[in-house]
């Protein structure tokens, strides 16, 4: 579906932008009224926000890398789609997944004069609280997929 591929695309560079560290390619995936709620929870409306609040992070911090596994795309509307999928983080020089920064990620993205711009992208952290053992599975499946490349 010609859809689901634009919408995949977004979240791929989306992310591509991230692991680049290049807060103004982030903030031109949005819409004018797109947000993002980030790993600790702050929450960033609009594009220049978001690009404020990116920019000093990617200047200042080794931000660690995302590696990405879409698990659901669905239309929720006339021209919304919802976007769902987990997340693994390597930082600077590691080849290996941080369990404790996995993430499962949702992706709200609208279409905009023949255009697909996020309204929401959120970080929730995959704590998995009182399940170990998801915790270490779903590291070892996002570190599977780091190891293809």
């Amino acid at each position: 579906m010609e859809q689901e591929g634009q919408v995949r695309q977004l979240h791929s560079d989306l992310i591509d932008a991230w692991n680049r560290r290049d807060a103004n390619a982030m903030a031109a995936l949005y819409s004018e009224r797109g947000g993002q709620v980030g790993f600790d929870g702050t929450a960033i409306e609009g594009p220049p926000q978001i690009k404020a609040h990116l920019a000093p992070i990617f200047r200042d911090h080794p931000t660690a890398a995302f590696v990405v596994i879409v698990r659901e795309v669905r239309p929720i509307g006339p021209g919304t789609v919802l976007l769902r999928a987990v997340a693994g983080m390597i930082p600077p020089g590691s080849d290996k997944i941080l369990l404790a920064r996995n993430v499962v990620q949702s992706l709200v993205c609208s279409l905009e004069d023949s255009v697909w711009k996020i309204e929401l992208f959120q970080n929730t952290p995959a704590a998995f609280e009182g399940r170990p053992d998801e915790c270490e599975k779903l590291t070892a499946e996002l570190q599977a997929v780091a190891d293809q490349g």
